[in-house]
This record gives structure tokens, sequence and C-alpha cells, in this order.
């Protein structure tokens, strides 16, 4: 039988082939965090296709929600990633487990405009162009008055029993809303909240309350987050004070919102196995705002799971995640889609 022979170029497709297969065996079985929120849903399902069809890893979701899941990678280093982990009720010990080498921050914004705020609607900021901050809108009650007492400007709160509430009486008292002509008003659930919101949209009329990104009725909607006109005050007196019972927050200090520390973590026994290339990917897959909060309402419109929603993603939004990876990889992904 005759030797075939190897050319240079042949040999060096061999070596890129072999280094290919020998890259994705080690990225080997890998496990991803699938939140209980839509978001966090489908990003994790948009990590499944692209570390699958375009790495060759073996990826199982796991059930996630955000401090159980931190529980368990920083103590039993599972599942291997938690692609979007909002961290600010135990960002102290996160960063403990960081610096001791247990966990490492992939990726330190994996949605850009995301966080918690105040909002009004966009027509509301088209037609009042004055109203630019928090600060702005607090000197006009009476652009946004209550249904009860049209004397009062409302501001839609969180309902009963959520962390938010506290935080926004203490913030109402902090920037004197009271005085000012203002009224907190507790929408009694979280239907309650986005019916709320969506009745005064609906109608044209200017709505002034609490909100948070990524959401479905932020992007269906179209809402304007403030800014608040003010710097923040400082962790002493947010974590010391505005989240906490009035009682225990005497004097709180105006302040902006907290920045949401939302981060995508992976374990450091994932890191060494899954390779530069893995954690290369992880690093640049950021979604812009704007197009989250699409998806979310493209999911709440066709009740679509996080599984059918990155498959929209990753056919409608080609421009946002090519950039993620190499060509050859992008390839590889497309193909998987037909």
């Amino acid at each position: 039988m005759k030797t075939p022979v190897t050319t240079p170029k042949a040999a060096l497709g061999l070596a890129l082939l072999l280094g290919a297969n020998i890259a994705a065996a080690d990225c080997g079985a890998v496990s991803i965090a699938s939140m209980n929120w839509a978001s966090a849903e489908m990003l994790a399902n948009v990590d499944k296709i692209i570390l699958d069809e375009g790495y060759g890893c073996d990826v199982e979701l796991v059930p996630g929600d955000t401090v159980p899941t931190f529980t368990s990678m920083n103590e039993k280093a599972q599942p291997d990633i938690a692609g979007e982990l909002w961290a600010n009720a135990f960002i102290d010990a996160l960063d403990k487990a960081i610096a001791e080498g247990r966990l490492i921050t992939a990726n330190s914004g994996p949605i850009t405009g995301l966080g918690e705020g105040w909002w009004i609607p966009p027509h509301t900021a088209a037609k009042h162009p004055q109203l630019k901050t928090v600060l702005d809108v607090l000197d006009h009650p009476e652009l946004f008055p209550d249904a009860e007492d049209p004397s009062k400007g409302a501001f839609v709160t969180c309902p009963a029993g959520w962390g938010c509430q506290l935080t926004n009486a203490n913030l109402f008292r902090a920037f004197d809303m009271d005085q000012k002509g203002w009224k907190l008003v507790d929408p009694g659930s979280a239907a309650g909240l986005d019916g709320s919101m969506t009745k005064a949209v609906e109608r044209g009329d200017n709505w002034f309350g609490y909100y948070w990104s990524p959401t479905a009725l932020i992007g269906k909607h179209k809402m304007v987050k403030l800014d608040f006109g003010v710097p923040f005050a400082g962790s002493d007196n947010w974590d010391g004070c505005i989240v906490k019972p009035e009682q225990e927050c005497a004097s709180p200090e105006p302040s902006s919102w907290t920045v949401s520390e939302v981060r995508s973590v992976v374990t450091a026994d994932f890191k060494e196995r899954a390779g530069p290339e893995v954690l290369e990917y992880l690093g640049k897959r950021t979604f812009p705002g704007e197009v989250m909060n699409g998806m979310l309402v493209y999911m709440n419109e066709n009740q679509a799971d996080g599984a059918e929603a990155a498959v929209e993603f990753l056919l409608q939004h080609e421009d946002v995640w090519e950039g993620w990876v190499d060509p050859a990889t992008a390839q590889k992904i497309k193909a998987s889609l037909n």
C-alpha cells in the first residue's frame, strides 16, 4: 500500500483540525444555571447553543436562583456557569470567593442598561422635555395627579412585602416628597404595578413610579429611566439606612439608586477546563438592553420559553452575537439553526 504524501498545507490543516477536536474535548460537560426569570432563561439557552454548536461542549441546563446558585457554586463548584447573577445582596461574599480563587467574573456586564429605578412613559418625556431627572419631576406633582387625591402627585412604589418597598419609602422621605406634594401609592400586587403602568401608557396619561430592567414591560412600553439628579450617597447611607425598615433609618439622605451588580460568574474549575476561547466568548457576550427587552416582549407575546427565544435571538440578531465569536465558530452556529 502506498503511503500518502502529506503536503505542508495539508499537515497544517490536519493540525488545526486535531487542535479543534482537542479543544472541544477539553470543554466537555458543562452545567449552566437557568435562572427562574425570563432574561436569564434566554441567556442560559443562548450560551447552551453557542457552547454546544460552536465549541463542542456538552451543556446541561440546571434550575437556578440567585442565592442558592451562588452558594452552590461557592461551596460545591456547581454549576459551572451563572450567566445573569444579580449579586448586590451578597457582593462581599462574591468578592471574597473571587479573591480566594473559587469563582471568576467572566463578564461584569452581561446586559447593558439593566437595573432598578424610577421611570416615566415616553410620551411624558416627549411632551415635557424639561423632566430629565427625578429632581425635575419632583418639582411638578401636578403633572402626575393621584386618582384618589388629585391635589397630590402619585408615585407608584412596590407592593407590600417586596424589598424595594422599603427602599422607595426611604427615598420618598429622603427627597421630602410628602412636603413637595407627593403621595406614595402601593399598587397592591405585581399585577397591580404592571397594570398601573400599562393603563397610563395606553391612555396617554402621565405615570411616575418604580420598575426595573430588563423586563418585557419596559421593552413593550419603551419606558424612560430617569437619572436621579443627585449622586449616589454612599454605601453607608444605602446599605445602612435606605434598604432597612423605617425604624432603622432615621435620617435617609437623597441618593441615586445603587448600581446593580450583575455578572456572569464561572467556577475556577470550569475556567481551567474550558480554555481561553470559551472564556473569551463569555467575556464578549453582552446583550444590548434594548435588544434584551425586545426579546422579553417576544417571549411574552408568543408564550415562548427560553429555548425558543434563544433561537429567535440568534436568527434575528446576528449583528449582535457574531462579534462574540470568531467567523468559523459563527458559521457552525448558523448551520445548526437551519
